[in-house]
């Protein structure tokens, strides 16, 4: 940075060593050293900083240009993939009306009726032959008094 050779430094020891005499030349030297550190630091800080955000530019760069040239051909696979899978949607949805309904486990020796054939179950009747049957909803009503 400084060209500054042992010949110079010398000269610059001797001159602070007759103007601050031999009292006040240790500290002045600390301090000046500070200030030379500090200075270095702050350069170093500075050209780091500077070195970082090339860096984080140059990247920004080469992601904007991968970004462009990949951008259509993802949009148009996602708008292909969409378009195939509402030619299928009418097999997954399902009407929000009916009841979902599983297939009873089979039995041997037990016929089952047939949809045809098989009633809906009431509050009289349980759906299932093993469970207690349904009590109907209660009705609110005013309590009644005894006078």
């Amino acid at each position: 940075m400084f060209d500054i050779g042992f010949l110079e430094l010398l000269i610059c020891g001797v001159i602070a060593l007759l103007v601050l005499g031999p009292e006040r030349l240790p500290s002045a030297a600390r301090t000046a050293g500070r200030w030379v550190g500090n200075a270095r630091r702050l350069m170093n800080q500075f050209s780091s900083e500077l070195d970082r955000q090339l860096k984080a530019e140059e990247l920004r760069e080469q992601l904007r240009k991968a970004g462009d040239v990949g951008l259509d051909d993802v949009e148009k696979t996602v708008r292909d993939a969409l378009n195939e899978a509402k030619k299928y949607e009418h097999l997954v949805v399902s009407d929000p009306g009916k009841p979902a309904t599983r297939p009873a486990p089979a039995t041997p020796g037990v016929r089952r009726k047939s949809a045809t054939q098989a009633t809906p179950p009431t509050a009289e009747t349980p759906a299932d032959p093993g469970s207690p049957p349904t009590q109907p909803p209660a009705q609110d009503s005013a309590p009644e008094t005894r006078s």
